[in-house]
């Protein structure tokens, strides 16, 4: 079992920053690949970005491309969102997720998930 617990969200004016935490305990957090989701009220949960277990891969949405940066601290079993530039449409719950095996497309797709954390609110103001 691995747990997963995401901080930092909040209330941030557009063109502001925010940084995200995700820390994970239970199973070798050092083996698998991480990855950020978010889903808005109303649309579905969208992949966001995603890093692999050595931290030297990550995977971004075009649309956050340029404006977040996923890294991950194996040593503190932590991985990290940090999202700058935001806008109104960044507005979401994000949540943290990993599974075992993770590679390429599968980072895209909900269902390579095996653990999810609870979610933490990130508001935008125009």
């Amino acid at each position: 079992q691995v747990q997963l617990v995401e901080s930092g969200g909040g209330l941030v004016q557009a063109g502001g920053s925010l940084r995200l935490s995700c820390a994970a305990s239970g199973r070798t957090f050092s083996v698998d690949g991480m990855a950020w989701w978010r889903q808005a009220p109303g649309k579905e949960r969208e992949f966001v970005a995603g890093i692999s277990w050595s931290g030297r891969t990550t995977y971004y949405a075009d649309s956050v491309k340029g404006r977040f940066t996923i890294s991950r601290d194996n040593a503190k079993n932590t991985v990290y969102l940090q999202m700058n530039s935001l806008k109104p449409h960044d507005t979401a719950v994000y949540y943290c997720a990993t599974g075992g095996g993770l590679s390429g497309a599968g980072y895209h797709l909900g269902s390579s998930y095996d653990y999810w954390g609870q979610g933490t609110q990130v508001t935008v103001s125009s």
